[in-house]
């Protein structure tokens, strides 16, 4: 992978604001005590940078102990993104000290600030964020504290390798100046922040510290915690949605090898056993003899796009800027549609809790500690802060899958035997068949061209809510199968900017007249939420495969089509090194038979990282089966801080838009999921994934971070489609391609 430098960069914020103390009695305050107290006043010429907003004490990003060790907290978790890494790159740089001696606290509710879920492509530019500038203030405070000791200006001071250095050569280390009170104060707007071109640790490609225990088959995940007197549970899953429990004969079960307990509540039903597999038997069992009423009705799995349309709907206008089209105008239209896609997560869901006295902890991989546990305290009746949530890598998931449901049977189960750490462990059918999806969604667009270009853009996007995630405890798959169930919230549309449904929908290109609609589906026949990049995935492939039909119709190279539409020379610039790096312009439309190239590019969410993907496809006419033989991207994240961790996220953005766009599709008959393990969901295998893949990083240096986790997916599965039209032919607007389909379509 190469990196492409650019020099441009804006002025370094300097200087500080108003120094507030809080006279608390804690050395350092909890996540919970954010505010400033009522003798305090906080005076800021603007907003606080990122997630100090919401936790503006800096030792609740930074903490300098007396034998010098530094620790930063984030509320954000480490989802396999690399964000440990970049944060405490981030620190070391801002604190002039080696990136070793910096430790890492992520999403603990008793440790970490409240940043509520981990999404959106939203961990640098909140955290990152935050944690500059606070240990960018933490420095200033420690210069100024050993400037009074040496009696020297502050200014004649410098930092090197955790000290403090006076003019004369005396050296003062962080840990003898810093004090229980020094870093607690509120932030100031602006910072002492470094100057770029003097970083020595960010925009290095610092291995991931997450990468060595999931190599070497170390403790990595929550799925391999194993604390003492810990016991393993399973639950018995309901056959489908809304089944009730009409009677259970437990009693051979409860007799099994290792059988601690058996719980029932209402259609809630679980053993708990010293062993995992005795735990496994015995829930197989209980499956066997548990009896259920089945209501669930579920629509044509191969009818969507139409069972969609046929919903009520909230009809959302998310742009109106019409004009009235030229008479001579050229209109073409296109529908597109995705299914329910499936997390896939390699490792299904799994949660540790125990409760002792009065306190619950529970370890999980939940995206959100704070909201999770929030969800959990109103299950169980407990006050919030009696429970206490620990984030621990998952296996596997970007957005919402099983983890927070996983919390929630270890927390009901560990309240079946308090003081026991209770291990929950999700199978891969009930992984597949209970995780909230991500939403089948259709798009409709009309569009005018004139004199080679795009005059008038209609969108409409139908799709239910993008978002069920806890809060309220009936986000929670189990608490709405107890005695005495919580209902289930009701869904609801995720406002713009970001959006849901409608993320992306806006098309970034300048076009005189444009309109978006979006017909939000408060129906949810299947179990939605989170999937990375919500509804940014389908629309950025629609915009992005219509633009490629639009350029034919107009007679236009793909590439060129979308720079004669782009003002935003950041736009023009990551659109412009995709095709140049690729070779777009001297590669042969038609170099074999059965290759094609395709090209897709969007700014994620319009308002975070510019992504453009070219990639080359083969398809085998006999098989159908389309593989990606290359793929070149471009990725402008702003300023870098690893330029090998934005790589990984848009390799891994692309081998996973792959996947979703070539294979994945929730299937389910009139009353269950049927689609519950790799044979019936099948993903990206490795023998396809692309022989070559290269990632440009475009540094903006001192510029804004901006979210590139999810930036990746609808510009590759746009070029994925383009590359399979160029490659045979035939435009394929529904997802996913699949061999059959292709097949049928070629006619072979």
């Amino acid at each position: 992978m190469s990196q492409a430098i650019v020099i441009s960069r804006r002025a370094v914020l300097a200087g500080s604001g108003a120094l507030v103390l809080s006279f608390s009695s804690a050395g350092r305050l909890t996540a919970q005590d954010n505010a400033p107290p009522p003798s305090a006043t906080l005076a800021v010429a603007r907003p606080l940078p990122g997630s100090l907003k919401q936790t503006p004490y800096l030792d609740s990003w930074i903490r300098i102990d007396a034998d010098g060790a530094i620790t930063v907290f984030t509320g954000k978790a480490e989802l396999g993104q690399g964000i440990k890494t970049a944060l405490m790159q981030i620190a070391a740089e801002q604190l002039d000290v080696d990136f070793d001696r910096i430790k890492i606290i992520t999403a603990d509710t008793a440790l970490t600030p409240n940043e509520g879920y981990t999404a959106g492509s939203h961990s640098m530019q909140d955290s990152g964020t935050a944690v500059m500038h606070a240990a960018a203030q933490a420095r200033q405070f420690l210069i100024a504290e050993a400037a009074t000791r040496a009696g020297v200006p502050a200014a004649q001071m410098k930092t090197q390798d955790a000290a403090v250095i006076a003019p004369d050569g005396r050296r003062f280390g962080y840990g003898e100046v810093v004090s229980a009170r020094l870093l607690h104060v509120a932030a100031a707007a602006t910072s002492p922040l470094k100057d770029p071109s003097q970083y020595k640790i960010m925009n290095r490609r610092i291995p991931r510290v997450d990468i060595p225990a999931k190599v070497t088959g170390g403790s990595a995940f929550v799925q391999d915690l194993r604390p003492d007197g810990m016991v393993h549970a399973r639950v018995v899953r309901p056959p489908s949605y809304g089944a009730q429990l009409a009677g259970v004969d437990d009693g051979a079960v409860r007799k099994m090898p290792g059988v601690v307990k058996v719980v029932r509540d209402g259609s809630f039903l679980a053993v708990i056993a010293q062993r995992e597999f005795q735990a496994i038997e015995a829930m197989r069992a209980l499956a066997a003899v548990a009896r259920w009423n089945e209501t669930a009705q579920l629509p044509d799995a191969n009818g969507l796009g139409a069972f969609l349309t046929s919903l009520p709907a909230q009809d959302i206008t998310v742009l109106d800027r019409q004009q009235s089209a030229s008479s001579g105008a050229k209109t073409l239209s296109a529908t597109y549609s995705r299914p329910y896609l499936a997390h896939g997560s390699i490792g299904p869901s799994c949660a540790v809790a125990q409760l002792d006295n009065d306190t619950l902890t529970v370890w999980t991989h939940t995206q959100g500690v704070y909201p999770d546990r929030a969800a959990i305290a109103e299950m169980m009746g407990m006050a919030p802060d009696k429970v206490r949530c620990i984030h621990s890598e998952g296996a596997g998931c970007y957005g919402h899958n099983g983890a927070d449901d996983a919390a929630a049977d270890a927390a009901l189960l560990a309240r079946a035997v308090p003081g026991h750490p209770v291990r929950v462990q999700w199978t891969r059918e009930q992984e597949h068949a209970w995780e909230p999806y991500g939403p089948a969604m259709l798009i409709k667009l009309d569009a005018a061209l004139d004199g080679g270009g795009i005059v008038n853009w209609d969108h409409e996007v139908w799709s239910n809510t993008h978002s069920t995630r806890p809060g309220p405890a009936g986000s929670l798959l189990s608490a709405r199968y107890l005695g005495k169930p919580f209902p289930e919230p009701p869904p609801k549309p995720i406002p713009m900017p970001e959006g849901g449904g409608d993320r992306n929908s806006i098309p970034i290109y300048t076009i005189p007249s444009a309109r978006v609609i979006y017909h939000f589906l408060p129906t949810m026949p299947v179990r939605v939420s989170a999937l990375r990049a919500l509804g940014g995935f389908m629309n950025v492939f629609a915009i992005e495969s219509f633009m490629d039909e639009l350029a034919a119709a107009a007679g236009a190279d793909p590439v060129a089509f979308r720079l004669k539409h782009l003002d935003d020379p950041r736009a023009r610039e990551v659109v412009a090194t995709a095709a140049e790096r690729f070779g777009w312009a001297t590669k042969p439309r038609a170099a074999a038979p059965g290759r094609g190239q395709g090209f897709g590019f969007a700014r994620y969410k319009n308002l975070a990282a510019y992504c453009a993907v070219a990639c080359e496809i083969e398809v085998d006419r006999d098989s159908g089966r389309a593989r990606m033989r290359r793929a070149v991207a471009a990725v402008d994240s702003g300023q870098v801080v690893n330029s090998d961790g934005i790589a990984n996220q848009i390799e891994g953005a692309i081998l996973q838009s792959m996947s979703w766009t070539l294979y994945e599709s929730v299937t389910f008959d009139e009353r269950r999921i049927t689609s519950v393990d790799w044979s019936s969901y099948p993903i990206l295998r490795f023998s396809a994934v692309p022989d070559e893949m290269e990632i440009h990083v475009i540094n903006r240096p001192g510029m804004p971070f901006l979210g590139s986790g999810e930036a990746g997916q609808g510009p590759a599965a746009a070029a994925v489609a383009n590359a399979i039209a160029d490659a045979t032919g035939h435009r394929f607007r529904d997802l996913p391609i699949s061999a059959e389909r292709i097949k049928a379509a070629i006619g072979v």
